[in-house]
């Protein structure tokens, strides 16, 4: 009811509902956006908005229904199609996910979310080739964004091009100074690349400020086993364990710079080898 008594204001509703959001309150939004779509069947930012909350509370089915809706209003909204295919690619339904994004690229051949998820849904086929040429498509948009230069970043480091994963890496840093995954994964390539030093000194920055960091204490304890500082490394590994135990013993036993110590009593105790 509005303040008086009579029918709450779509705008009103509108208002509420995208502040519901802001506070990450999606199911209550989701409330007041059915309440404006009663009022205005045809109300794209209310039916838009009520499929990204539905996304974001993994009703990925019901979603689908409001970018159809969408999409029977205006078939070349490129949004649209872009969050439907998010939802397809969530429940699994690869093929259509595709498509939705090449739909969406049709639609607006500048639109680089639908280029980024793109990329995103072929790295996970393990078409990792065509994943970096949408990539960069996204990224030629978008330059100042950095999720897609990032990305390619970790496309690159799966398949052993370290030398431009770094790079990647590095721009994403430099650009975002507070993008502490780019500069942990600029510290993995460098170890990959065989610069252990160098990795220990982003990877001892970062634990200054996040020093129960697991995946830090790792990579910091695999770096320190690559250098021979062996009393070292199976500190930082024993510090990994204790917060991690399943997986942190899982990695260290098929871990590379970890098979010197396969031997080592210590080492064969804390990982249970």
């Amino acid at each position: 009811m509005g303040l008086f008594g009579g029918k709450e204001n779509s705008e009103d509703l509108m208002y509420n509902a995208m502040s519901l959001i802001e506070k990450n309150q999606p199911k209550g939004a989701i409330s007041l956006f059915n309440k404006v779509i009663k009022q205005e069947p045809e109300n794209t930012s209310a039916i838009f908005n009520k499929g990204l909350a539905l996304n974001q509370i993994k009703k990925y089915s019901d979603a689908i229904t409001c970018f159809d809706k969408l999409l029977e209003i205006n078939p070349k909204d490129a949004q649209a199609y872009n969050n439907k295919g998010i939802a397809m690619a969530e429940m699994d339904n690869i093929q259509d996910a595709a498509e939705c994004y090449d739909k969406a690229i049709e639609a607006d051949p500048k639109h680089a979310a639908s280029y980024f998820n793109k990329g995103v849904l072929l790295d996970k086929l393990k078409e990792h080739e065509e994943a970096l040429q949408v990539l960069d498509k996204a990224i030629t948009i978008e330059p100042r964004k950095p999720n897609a230069l990032f990305y390619k970043g970790i496309i690159l480091g799966k398949i052993k091009r370290h030398e431009e994963a770094l790079n990647c890496f590095d721009k994403v840093y430099k650009n975002n100074p507070s993008h502490m995954d780019a500069f942990f994964h600029k510290g993995i390539e460098l170890a990959e690349l065989g610069k252990h030093e160098n990795a220990i000194e982003i990877f001892d920055k970062i634990l200054s400020k996040h020093k129960d960091n697991v995946n830090i204490i790792y990579a910091k304890s695999r770096s320190k086993a690559e250098l021979g500082m062996d009393p070292e490394a199976l500190k930082l590994l024993k510090q990994a364990i204790a917060k991690n135990p399943k997986i942190i013993r899982s990695w260290a036993k098929e871990e590379k710079a970890f098979e010197k110590f396969h031997t080592n009593d210590e080492f064969r105790k804390i990982v249970k080898l």
